[in-house]
Formats: C-alpha cells, structure tokens, sequence
C-alpha cells in the first residue's frame, strides 16, 4: 500500500467546517500529489449528492463516480482525521476522511483493504488519535501484512 498512501497524502487533527470541505480536502490532497486531476474533486462531490460515501464506525471514504476514472493520473488514497468530527450528513459524524482514486478497477482492492481495517471500531479510534503521520502509515502497513 506504500505507493499509493504517503505522508504527503495524510493530514492529522484536521478542523473541518462541513461535508464539502472534508471531500474537498481529501479531494485536493490528492491532486496536490499527482494522482488525480482537478476534476476529480468535483465527481467526488457528485458522487456523495447521489449516494453517501458514510461507512460507519465515523469512516467516510468519498470518492469520484464511475465516470470520473478518466482524471484518476495513479491510484492513491489521502488520509484526514478528524478528531473533533466532521458533520456528514444524516446525522453521521466522520472522524477518518479517506479520499480513494483507483485506476481500472484497482480501487476495489484498495477499497476492501480498508474496509478490513475499518471494520473494528478501535482500529479506527486509534487511527485518529495517531499523533504522527509515520504512526498512521505503520498502522496501515501491519494490518496489511495481517490480512
């Protein structure tokens, strides 16, 4: 997973004022690093108006819509947490804002390999409360090598 999360790709303890700013900034992290094109960030946001990229557990993982692939330069995920919460529609509160761009269908994969790590409420509890960028990318790899 190295190749597509990096430190550039993570921002910790994060203040977000709204929805649109979480998928904008995850949105732009990944532009800023060269994975997607300006474009993408706005698929990501018509994607959430036609369904909600809430996953539970205080994870959001928004995302461009089928049509988007087009913009996508190299798979890559960015990374927000989100320690005070992040109002996300319906009710939901995100406190992990993970932005994915996949190539083909790689974003499958990289989709059910977080999901295995976002499952469990702690691992998600300890992700945002990592204090390093380094501790959060270590706690990716070794879940990683576990499943």
């Amino acid at each position: 997973m190295s190749e597509i999360l990096t430190p550039k790709t993570i921002e910790l303890k994060a203040c977000l004022g709204s929805q649109e700013e979480a998928i904008r900034r995850a949105g732009t992290l990944l532009v800023e690093n060269g994975y997607v094109e300006e474009r993408y960030v706005d698929s990501m946001l018509e994607h959430e108006e036609l369904v909600s990229t809430f996953m539970g557990n205080a994870v959001a993982i928004p995302h461009g819509t089928g049509d988007s692939k087009q913009w996508v330069t190299a798979s890559g995920i960015s990374i927000i947490t989100v320690p005070e919460g992040v109002e996300y529609g319906d009710g939901n509160v995100a406190k992990l804002v993970i932005g994915i761009a996949g190539k083909g269908d790689e974003h499958l994969e990289i989709l059910s390999r977080i999901a295995t790590v976002c499952v469990d409420e702690d691992n998600v509890d300890k992700i945002v409360r990592a204090e390093t960028k380094e501790e959060l990318l270590a706690f990716f790899e070794e879940v990683e090598e576990v499943g």
